[in-house]
């Protein structure tokens, strides 16, 4: 299974911009999946995660301007990006969650990410 974001680039603030990650495999395997963010200097951040039942938690510098979707029958997550601000501006990825069941009830996490996609908000 692999991931592949796309559809960063450059936009003015107030802009928008909807970023896209393919799943290479079925995207139904993933329990979570979302978009994190890194900005130079500073830590990975989730920025939007949704669950393989369609509930959605954002950052709270997002809500309102963020919406994640997943389209299981595409294989595809997206995340548009609304009234984009400077601070914005970060290198987004997509990850997953994927549950490995090794039977009589044990298991462990995998995780998966896409190559990082840079969004630049500037004028």
């Amino acid at each position: 299974v692999q991931l592949q974001a796309y559809g960063g680039g450059l936009v003015q603030p107030g802009g928008f911009l909807r970023l896209s990650c393919v799943v290479f495999g079925s995207i139904s395997s993933f329990n979570n999946m979302g978009w994190y963010r890194q900005s130079p200097g500073k830590q990975r951040e989730s920025v939007a995660v949704i669950r393989s039942g369609g509930s959605t938690n954002y950052e709270d510098s997002v809500k309102g301007r963020f919406t994640i979707s997943r389209d299981n029958a595409k294989n595809m997550m997206y995340l548009q990006m609304n009234s984009l601000k400077p601070e914005d501006t970060a290198v987004y990825y997509c990850h997953g969650t994927m549950w490995v069941d090794e039977g009589d009830g044990m298991g462990y996490t995998t995780h998966y990410w896409g190559q990082g996609t840079l969004v630049t908000v500037s004028s």
